[in-house]
């Protein structure tokens, strides 16, 4: 019942953090907006540490992982989805970032020795079918300036990104580390990065007015980070990389929902065939043959009862 509700949790905010941050472009820079979304969910775990006296200290090592995490999943990875979402409608930076489930398990593989099943393989390949398909449009039409390929390779890059982070964390969680002060450090090493990223690249500290960036900016630090990283990093520990990741899977469907009502997101054939393609292959990749054959005995077996 607890892993139920960390995946409702997950899945909805999540799902629906990808049309919040279509309030977040524009008027300030990508880097300033992320500087102050994350300074925001940093002073709110502190003070929650501090208000229930959690230990915060680790060793120099540790700090070593951490700053890893907060890199990759807090800093690079929402730099590089930011930055796609001004190619992309939210919905297709959403569907394309599934891919992250497949990075996950070959990550998996890599860092922590964990063999890789057949049919991950053919889950992939349906995977990559389906990116192939939802981004053939413009794929047939290739040119280094099509705006639609420029936000797809920064989403894989993103999902990449956000992949290491995730060994980064399960190697957190190996070593024992509690994932709210992990979150509280991470997330302050990450304003902090992103404020020195700023000041280098010269970019200024400006703020939007607007009820729309403000009520966004507060939704994606309260909502977005403190509380669904902290869901999320919960399904890492207590159910390993590859069934956490199903919430990768899940999170689409409300993020393509809210595109098509808020967005006017359009579909069209190859949409409905590559969105169809990704679900199914991260579906298999999920899903072990033996569940799969049983499934499929199981619905034989009920439609030979039910057959006159």
């Amino acid at each position: 019942m607890q892993n139920i509700l960390l995946y409702l949790v997950t899945v909805l905010i999540w799902g629906s953090t990808w049309f919040a941050i279509e309030f977040q472009l524009g008027e300030v820079a990508v880097e300033v907006s992320l500087a102050y979304r994350f300074a925001l969910s940093a002073l709110l775990m502190w003070l929650y540490c501090l208000w229930r006296r959690l230990p915060m200290r680790f060793s120099v090592k540790d700090h070593g992982f951490i700053a890893l995490l907060a890199l990759f999943n807090f800093a690079l990875n929402y730099i590089l989805i930011y930055q796609a979402q001004q190619y992309l409608t939210s919905a297709m930076t959403a569907i394309a970032f599934t891919t992250m489930l497949l990075m996950n398990i070959v990550n998996t593989r890599l860092f922590f020795g964990k063999p890789v099943a057949k049919r991950i393989y053919f889950g992939a390949l349906m995977g990559i079918a389906g990116i192939v398909v939802l981004f053939y449009p413009d794929i047939d039409g290739l040119n280094f300036t099509n705006a639609s390929l420029i936000g797809l390779v920064l989403v894989l890059s993103s999902a990449l990104s956000a992949s290491l982070g995730n060994m980064a964390s399960v190697r957190n969680s190996r070593a024992g580390l509690p994932i709210t002060q992990v979150n509280a450090w991470g997330m302050l090493y990450a304003a902090i990065g992103l404020t020195l990223l700023v000041a280098i690249s010269g970019k200024t500290f400006t703020f939007s007015s607007s009820p729309a960036f403000i009520i966004s900016l507060l939704y994606l630090a309260v909502f977005g980070s403190v509380i669904a990283f902290a869901t999320y990093f919960a399904l890492l520990k207590g159910m390993g990389p590859e069934k956490a990741s199903y919430t990768i899977v899940l999170f689409p469907l409300v993020a393509v929902v809210l595109s098509t009502l808020f967005e006017d997101f359009v579909w069209t054939g190859y949409t409905f065939a590559g969105f169809a393609l990704v679900l199914a292959g991260n579906a298999l990749v999920l899903t072990p043959f033996s569940k799969i054959k049983a499934l499929l005995f199981k619905n034989k077996e009920q439609a030979q009862l039910l057959a006159p």
